[in-house]
């Protein structure tokens, strides 16, 4: 069995406020998973769209080193991959501030082609009936394409016993770049998070969506009743799972926090690695030692720069929960 993670996959130029130099890394949220699945041990695939330049190659070879399958990634031959510049702070947190200046109409992750799907239905169908789990955002929706595309891969899902898997991971300045108006986006996200059976959010996320932080309100309202887990930083994780309600404190660490993006990412896809294995979460203990293992690979994905380079490897990860963790 597998994970497919379906979405975007661009450059994070970050630049650093204390002295505005930059660097690019390889990123968004979708490839971030899947590369700290693998990372995990975990067989994954990508779906996504890259643009026809060198970044694109970047991410081929990154794909491929990590063992990803990467049957339904397309190439976009006129649109570039995507370049967000991400602002970061002296304590290592960021926020996005636009996109890099490109002379086409379209970035590459926009262009997801359902027609290429469609003509490959055969190997969609081969590998949907060994995917455990499909992990997706809500980005993709901002452009028509693209939004087309992942709604006909997630109701072709739906013939399969496949669990759908959303961050909602809200991003605004895509929504602004679309030109949607600001009621049709938060309609289009809230009746597309009906597809969850696990729903992450951050608690900003939560009060901006649902005006709640609790997850066992959010459960209540969406179609599938999913499991619900709010991050919110340094803070407290609040859970909803298997119709069981609790809390983690975060594991503090004395190491320096460097960099902040792709934390999310690492904690979701060391939530979906205990998962994979075992999904029987039938006592709240159980339910936390996922959450703290979840956690750690956020926190060691921020002691360096990059959403990806600093992701851990399982061995890692329950090295530092042995050392720090009690």
């Amino acid at each position: 069995m597998q994970v497919i993670c379906i979405g975007e996959a661009l450059i994070d130029k970050i630049i650093n406020k204390s002295d505005s130099n930059f660097k690019n890394y390889l990123g968004g949220a979708p490839a971030n998973v899947v590369c700290a699945l693998r990372k995990l041990n975990v067989p994954a695939s990508f779906i996504g769209c890259l643009g026809d330049d060198d970044f694109g190659q970047e991410f081929i070879k990154l794909f491929q080193r990590l063992k990803i399958n990467i049957d339904f990634l397309q190439i976009a031959k006129e649109s570039p991959t995507r370049i967000v510049k991400v602002t970061r702070d002296e304590s290592g947190d960021r926020s996005f501030s636009g996109f890099e200046f490109s002379n086409s109409d379209n970035f590459a992750d926009e262009m997801l082609e359902k027609l290429l799907i469609i003509n490959d239905m055969k190997n969609l169908k081969k590998q949907f009936l060994k995917t455990k789990y499909i992990v997706t955002g809500t980005n993709l929706l901002a452009f028509s394409k693209s939004a087309e595309s992942l709604n006909f891969i997630l109701d072709f899902a739906k013939n399969f016993r496949i669990k759908v898997i959303i961050d909602v991971n809200w991003r605004e300045i895509f929504w602004d770049h679309a030109n949607i108006d600001k009621d049709i986006r938060f309609r289009k996200v809230k009746n597309f998070l009906n597809h969850a059976d696990i729903l992450k959010l951050a608690s900003e996320e939560a009060y901006l969506f649902f005006d709640t932080n609790d997850p066992s309100e959010i459960s209540k309202v969406l179609t599938k009743q999913p499991d619900v887990i709010i991050t919110n930083g340094s803070k407290q994780i609040n859970w909803y799972i298997n119709c069981i309600k609790g809390s983690n404190e975060v594991i503090k660490h004395s190491s320096k926090i460097i960099d902040t993006t792709g934390a999310g990412d690492a904690f979701l896809a060391g939530l979906i690695s205990r998962l994979y294995w075992d999904s029987n979460l039938d006592d709240q203990v159980k339910i936390k030692e996922i959450i703290k293992f979840a956690s750690v690979c956020g926190l060691l994905t921020c002691l360096g720069e990059g959403a990806i380079e600093q992701q851990p490897e399982d061995k890692l990860v329950y090295k530092f929960i042995e050392d720090f963790g009690s």
